[in-house]
């Protein structure tokens, strides 16, 4: 579970300012505070553009924290030409892709609004079941995605970047992310299709154990 730190415009100056001084003149463990906070900030975004290149939630985590160890290490290379967060997601992208290429996947470089804040604990057992079940369709639909449409995905719907910041995240253009973005949103709606018309069918079955159980009943109540 991630923890989240909201940190108003001024503060985030400061933050990021922190930390570069932190990175740059090698200060003692307990002035890294601002980059905790800076972690904290981004580790949603990050974690999901990670796993949406190599497709693995144990991975994605190793990605996040070598991007991070490089990151801070470059720290003084940070010009502020693009904003920290396209900046870290460059860092993060770049390790997945390389990480990707070392297992020998093909993750090309064309390069989940959040779940909403639902209370789980006022949720019925089904209900909560249900919509975990939902949820791990959903991510499976979006790992099956092509590599060249799921991080532009993962970027626009789940992380609700502009079209802008998502080109100038992946160093691509604007036009290609629009389409790939109505693209990838096709093949989800035809996948999840899909699965519905399956589970349409299937709906109130009523053969196997239901069966034997309703016609021994019967039977057992018509001997009697």
């Amino acid at each position: 579970m991630y923890l989240f730190i909201f940190i108003s415009g001024t503060q985030k100056d400061v933050v990021t300012s922190n930390v570069m001084k932190t990175a740059k003149t090698g200060k003692a463990m307990n002035d890294l505070a601002a980059f905790e906070q800076l972690m904290r900030r981004h580790n949603r975004a990050l974690y999901r553009t990670a796993r949406s290149i190599v497709k693995d939630d144990a991975e994605a985590e190793d990605v996040l924290q070598e991007a991070y160890l490089l990151a801070f290490r470059a720290m003084e290379s940070f010009r502020g030409d693009s904003s920290m967060s396209t900046w870290l997601t460059r860092i993060v992208i770049n390790e997945a892709i390389a990480r990707s290429r070392k297992k020998g996947r093909s993750a090309e470089i064309i390069q989940f609004d959040g779940e909403a804040a639902l209370d789980e604990h006022l949720e019925q057992p089904e209900q909560a079941l249900l919509r975990s079940e939902a949820r791990r369709l959903i991510e499976q639909k979006i790992d099956e995605l092509p590599d060249g449409f799921r991080t532009v995905f993962v970027l626009r719907a789940l992380e609700e970047m502009t079209v802008e910041e998502t080109a100038a995240c992946l160093d691509i253009p604007e036009a290609t992310v629009r389409t790939r973005y109505f693209r990838a949103r096709g093949l989800l709606r035809e996948a999840l299709s899909r699965e519905l018309d399956v589970a349409l069918e299937d709906a109130f079955a009523f053969d196997g154990a239901r069966c034997d159980r309703i016609v021994a009943n019967v039977l057992q109540r018509l001997q009697n």
